[in-house]
């Protein structure tokens, strides 16, 4: 399973699992700490109820009972005030900062009256005592808990994309490393090709124009590969260019070097004198590396088309195969490093024309349109500068 496939299949299923981990933990959290609070509540009523019946009750009446519900809260803070609010006493605060601060009491009693409504207990003589509280401790941290949860889930995604631009980083070193190959590939053919020329001229005793011409092609050809590849890595210089004729350029190499069964056609609906900023040498790959992936699509036997035209601003670019289609789930995946349905190929001859349009030439290219079994649109589209 090769880089992309296994990023592919891998990143949906990490992101679920942390969702997963994230909500579960959430709802449980949730659920935990109202339980809690419901406990508390419930406790400090009866601590409550218990401390009105130790100060109304007299001597004769059995307190330990009571006492002991009353001594049980050591976590709750509570403080009590009188009916206009006035602190009276307090429990199960910091006994150290309401000695140094006057206005730490003070403070507690504004944030228990933001969490809960005070408990009015009923004192000798129809005084009334009201009972303020906050969460305790634990709840208060079980209720920030899941803050602190989804802080470690963020950093575990966060963690898992690092891991992913890594990935992709080891993609662009497949990139590279399939350059030197690609690079091979494509020397190979004129050189074979020159071989083969340079052994039938020792078989004729004059020399052919024809083969002489060809020789000469598949040398310049040579050289138009080396002033590619010397243009990756760099800043590539656009020039003002007839966009026509370079792909008209292209195909003149191409046609004679594939399939008589592959048939080339050009539609052109630009006006004269548009000109379009292009570097040569990487467009006209480009237009090959298609033209090629058309060819393949195609085992040999269809029609190409090249449909230029312009809209506003832009040129549009279409290469129309009738080849074999793509799916539309896949129409992103084919530029992708790695993407390849040939049992031989390294898939790097889409990724390269969508680095060379996209990022070199500021444009864009993608599938337009494709129909299983019927064929495939590619479509260019480039910024265009008037003559």
């Amino acid at each position: 399973m090769n880089t992309f496939r296994f990023t592919r299949i891998v990143k949906p299923i990490l992101l679920i699992f942390a969702v997963l981990i994230g909500v579960s933990s959430l709802l449980y959290t949730n659920k935990l700490s109202k339980k809690l609070a419901k406990e508390e509540e419930l406790k400090i009523k009866n601590w409550a109820k218990a401390t009105e019946q130790l100060a109304t009750s007299d001597f004769s009446t059995d307190m330990t009972f009571i006492l002991e519900i009353v001594s049980q809260n050591t976590s709750i803070p509570v403080i009590l005030t009188d009916e206009m609010n006035n602190i009276t006493s307090w429990r199960n605060l910091d006994s150290l900062k309401a000695e140094k601060d006057n206005n730490y009491l003070v403070n507690q009693l504004e944030n228990m009256k933001e969490q809960h409504e005070p408990i009015v207990l009923n004192y000798f003589e129809g005084q009334k005592v009201k009972v303020y509280y906050k969460n305790s401790k634990l709840l208060t941290q079980i209720k920030y808990y899941p803050l602190i949860q989804l802080l470690i889930i963020t950093f575990f995604l966060i963690m898992s994309y690092m891991a992913f631009s890594y990935s992709r980083k080891s993609e662009q070193n497949l990139v590279w490393v399939g350059m030197s190959k690609e690079t091979a590939h494509q020397l190979g053919t004129p050189i074979s090709s020159l071989i083969a020329w340079i052994e039938i001229l020792k078989s004729k005793p004059q020399n052919d124009i024809a083969i002489v011409k060809e020789i000469e092609n598949d040398v310049k050809r040579l050289s138009v590969i080396t002033e590619r590849f010397s243009k990756i890595g760099s800043e590539p210089i656009l020039e003002p260019t007839d966009i026509i004729g370079e792909i008209l350029n292209s195909i003149s190499y191409l046609k004679p070097r594939t399939s008589k069964q592959i048939e080339f056609k050009i539609i052109n609906e630009l006006k004269p004198g548009i000109l379009v900023e292009l570097n040569k040498y990487l467009f006209a790959w480009a237009i090959e590396n298609l033209t090629k992936n058309s060819i393949d699509a195609m085992n040999g036997v269809g029609v190409i088309t090249y449909h230029i035209k312009q809209k506003q601003k832009t040129v549009i670019i279409d290469v129309i195969d009738t080849g074999k289609g793509i799916p539309s789930n896949r129409f992103k995946s084919v530029f992708k490093p790695g993407y390849t349905t040939k049992k031989r190929g390294w898939g790097l001859g889409l990724s390269f024309v969508k680095r060379i349009i996209d990022n070199y030439h500021k444009g864009h290219i993608f599938v337009k349109e494709s129909t299983i079994n019927k064929g495939t649109i590619f479509r260019i589209i480039l910024n265009q500068i008037k003559n």
